[in-house]
């Protein structure tokens, strides 16, 4: 089979130990998935079904932040309200779909530390209007992801500080018990949304304390017994 253009290449990310990369399939995100993160929205933080929404998953998207090395961002156009996020990422490395809650983890393949970078300003926008989000999270470089640790050597990651600081100055702090919806419940009900595939990421939401970050600013993103990363906003 013949293509008009070269098909775009498959996202590949380090793996700790490994000389093989994980390939990415989809990227599907957790919104609101923090108490405290949802209240500073504006939001009842109640325990209602989790919600999702995606990032494109090329590499246009995806930043893979190598072990003990900066990455610099460009600051995306059209915002004045360029927000970070912290978050647990699992990669998926199991197929399912309708998931048991007992089941969940056997899907997982590894984790990572990873940023959900947000035009804050045109995701509200959008919000108030009633429209998509993807102009405030689905944009260019809009999903830095640091070096995937294979479950088999962390074990479940159930809990462990979460935190973020820009410049020096801590932004966002919490731990991973602080989740609204754990991870096998992320994966059990978003399996009854998608049949999730080897090679997804869930990104599983953040912590309070989002907030701006400007040109010349490096962010350092910390989960305990992952490796941590480091990104600066060109």
């Amino acid at each position: 089979m013949t293509y008009l253009f070269p098909p775009a290449d498959v996202v590949g990310l380090p793996v700790a130990g490994s000389q093989s990369l994980f390939p990415v399939r989809r990227v599907y995100c957790v919104g609101r998935n923090y108490a405290a993160h949802a209240r500073e929205m504006g939001f009842d933080p109640d325990r209602e079904p989790p919600f999702f929404f995606c990032k494109p998953n090329d590499a246009q998207s995806i930043v893979a932040v190598p072990a003990g090395e900066t990455v610099t961002l460009p600051y995306p156009p059209l915002t004045q309200d360029y927000h970070h996020e912290v978050e647990l990422v699992v990669a998926i490395g199991k197929a399912g779909k309708d998931i048991a809650l007992d089941q969940a983890a056997s899907h997982i393949d590894a984790y990572a530390v990873g940023l959900d970078m947000t035009r804050r300003d045109l995701q509200m926008k959008m919000r108030e209007m009633g429209r998509p989000w993807e102009i405030g999270k689905a944009f260019d470089y809009s999903a830095p992801v640091g070096l995937l640790h294979p479950v088999a050597s962390t074990g479940v990651v159930t809990r462990g500080d979460i935190a973020l600081d820009v410049d020096g100055v801590a932004r966002q702090k919490s731990d991973l018990t602080h989740l609204i919806w754990s991870v096998d419940e992320i994966i059990a009900n978003l399996s009854t949304l998608f049949e999730l595939q080897p090679g997804d990421l869930i990104f599983t939401g953040t912590p309070e304390g989002v907030g701006a970050v400007r040109s010349g600013q490096t962010m350092h993103a910390h989960i305990d017994g992952l490796t941590p990363i480091t990104v600066r906003i060109a």
